[in-house]
Order: structure tokens, then sequence, then C-alpha cells
């Protein structure tokens, strides 16, 4: 897009119906999956007190998305991606309310977890497939905006709120609000969203033409590399719990640490959201390098409030994966657009995977601390390569 054109407007996007169901959708079954997630990180650690198996816990929410991604994406490419999007959410309703079951194994909650992720990546590549269709030119990245913003508020409210449910109402009924959630959100879009077909709609998808639209190109490429950037970033979260037992903390500073970075990646994107296109993209590479050398401070495992911050400020550069993710989706072509994003999308998955995993690692042999700072120092470094390949490829 070219300088100095202005930014698009909250109402500009709110006054697309289609956008208005898609939204509310997505927002409240957002929340309630992030009850189902908080609340077994919570009982695994409490059960185990084992930095590592909690670390695990959390990656096996994410790893099945690396095959979903991978192989399931470019269903949003073959079939209606109205359709696509609601037979996803009803079979996440349905598998979370097996896990309703009662007197069910931590493995076995954790194994059907890992289950409901897969329908995430056909929905979520139907979805950001959509939205450039109902959305256009700067509207596109402003609606973007408010469904990261609505991401991030989900795990806000879902790590506020998730272990006083457990607490009070206890695990089953907090897993059927959970799938309550997708059932209403399946119904919303068959309701509310028209049918939209790709071009090739029919014709099955083949995963290395995903591969080939990518790898062709250069700027495509770096945006991936930058994405994967979050394996680094996401360190902190997964570690909050034994990072707040290093600091003598309870269960209270947990929900804080937790908190600090979507609450800053909010703010953060409230910022890139008013500023200029061209201004967002020039900022895309110093922002991931900042994303990860404000968490090299951690390793000295400061007060909590000085962790906070620190967190909470990485979040508000993590910002730059909305402007990532919206020139990624805006450059691919509409054709093959589910199954580039799936791939794109499991790329960052296996890197937030590996990251995890990596960290929680060591953390039994490293404290969680100086983990964290570790993940920021490696990360600085990855940034600093992508963002001069991506300098290479725009040029």
């Amino acid at each position: 897009m070219a300088g100095g054109v202005a930014a698009a407007r909250w109402r500009d996007v709110a006054a697309v119906g289609q956008f208005r169901v898609l939204w509310l959708a997505h927002a409240q079954s957002r929340i309630g999956d992030q009850l189902a997630r908080v609340a077994l990180s919570v009982l695994v650690y409490d059960r185990t007190h084992s930095p590592a198996w909690t670390a695990l816990t959390y990656a096996m929410t994410i790893l099945p998305n690396l095959v979903g991604g991978t192989l399931l994406a470019g269903l949003a490419d073959r079939f209606d991606r109205r359709s696509v999007m609601v037979a996803a959410d009803a079979t996440r309703a349905a598998l979370v309310a097996l896990m309703v079951v009662p007197g069910q194994p931590i493995a076995v909650l954790v194994v059907l977890l890992c289950l409901v992720q897969l329908p995430y990546a056909p929905f979520s590549a139907a979805r950001n497939a959509v939205l450039p269709a109902v959305l256009d030119g700067d509207r596109y990245m402003a609606g973007l905006a408010v469904m990261r913003t609505t991401d991030q508020l989900g795990l806000v409210g879902g790590i506020a709120i998730g272990a006083t449910l457990v607490t009070y109402l206890g695990t089953s009924t907090t897993l059927v609000i959970d799938a309550a959630t997708f059932a209403l959100s399946a119904l919303l879009i068959q309701i509310g969203v028209r049918s939209h077909r790709p071009p090739r709609a029919g014709h099955r998808t083949r995963l290395k033409a995903g591969l080939r639209v990518v790898a062709k190109d250069p700027q495509l490429r770096a945006l991936v590399a930058i994405a994967c950037v979050n394996g680094f970033y996401v360190v902190p979260e997964s570690l909050a719990v034994p990072y707040a037992a290093q600091l003598g903390q309870g269960t209270a500073a947990v929900g804080w640490l937790l908190a600090a970075v979507p609450a800053g990646s909010i703010v953060g994107m409230i910022w890139l959201k008013s500023l200029r296109p061209d201004l967002r993209l020039r900022l895309m590479a110093p922002l991931t390098v900042a994303t990860c050398a404000v968490l090299i401070p951690s390793a000295w495992a400061p007060v909590l409030a000085v962790s906070a911050v620190l967190w909470a400020v990485s979040g508000l550069a993590s910002a730059h994966d909305m402007v990532v993710q919206g020139t990624f989706v805006q450059r691919v072509p509409d054709a093959s657009r589910g199954q580039a994003i799936g791939l794109a999308s499991a790329a960052m998955q296996a890197a937030q995977g590996f990251g995890i995993v990596l960290a929680g690692l060591l953390a039994q042999i490293l404290t969680p601390a100086a983990v964290v700072g570790l993940a920021g120092a490696a990360g600085v470094v990855a940034a600093v390569a992508a963002g001069v390949a991506w300098r290479r490829a725009a040029s």
C-alpha cells in the first residue's frame, strides 16, 4: 500500500454484518477454549510440581496445530469456507463434551485437548481466507486488529476466571461451558455468514502446491521466518507457574504474569492499528527484535512488579505479528490462501511447541528465570536474521 494512506477506523469494520457475526462467534468461543487450557495447566502443575510436565501440557495444546495446519488447512481451498468453519466448530464441541465424562485421568484429558486443537487449523484458514473478501483495503487490517485484540482479551479473561470457575464449579462444568461456546459459534456462522466458495472449490488441494506458493516468494518466506520468532517469546507464558514459584509467589502471581503479555499486546495492537499502513510495515522488523530483547532482564528474576512490566512490554511489541499475518494473507492468491495460511500457521505452531518443550526441559537444569532470559537473547539473534531477510525481500 502506498505511503500516506490513512488507517481504517473501527466503525468502518463494525458496519459490515458478516464481520460482526464472525467476531461474535470468535469472541465467545475463544474465552471458553481458554478456560479448559488454563484449568489443565494449573491442575497438572498442582499434581506434579514439574516445570517440564507443565510446559509439555501447554505445548500439547499447540503442537496438534502443526498436523492440522499441514494436512487439514487445504480444506478451506476445496470446500465452501463457511461450511468448513461450521463443521470444525461442531467437531470441537463434540470432543470437548467427551472431556466432561467424570473420573478421567489427566493424560486422557490432555489427549482429548490435543484432538480439540486439530479442527482449529481448517477453521482458522477458512476464516482468515474469508476476512479479505468481507473487508476490503485497510479495513481488513482493522478487522484483523479487532480479531487479534479479542484473542488477547480472551486470554486475559480465561486466565482471570479459569481457575475460579474450576474451583467453584468443577472441571466438568467448566468444560460444558467450553463445549457450548463452540456449538454457539457454529450456529452463529451458519446463520449470519454467507457462502464463500473458493475459486477452485471441489478440486483436490495438494500440500506441495501450498509449499510452492510460499517457497517461490521471498517476501512470504521472510514473513514466515518473522512469525516463527514467537517460538522464543512464547517461553515466559509456558513457564509462568514455576517462574512465580521461583519468585516465592503463589497462584495470584501466576495470573498477573500470564495476564501481562496479552494486556501489553492489546495496547500494542490498538497503537499499531492507528498508524499508517506503510509505517506499520517499517516497524514490523524492529518490533520483532524488541519483543525478545525486553525479556533478557528476566534472567535475574526481578521482583513480581518488574517482571510483569517486562512481560507486558514484550507483549506490546509482539503486536507486530498482526502486521505479519495481515501482510501474508493479502499477498497470497485467494485460490491457495487456505493451504498457504495453514502451512505458515503450522510453521509458527511448530516453533512455539519446540520452544515451549525445550524451555521446559532446560528449566529442569536451569532456573525458570534463566531460561526466560536465555530465550530472549536467542530470540534477538533469530529476529535480526529474519528482519534482514525481510528488508532484502521487500527491496
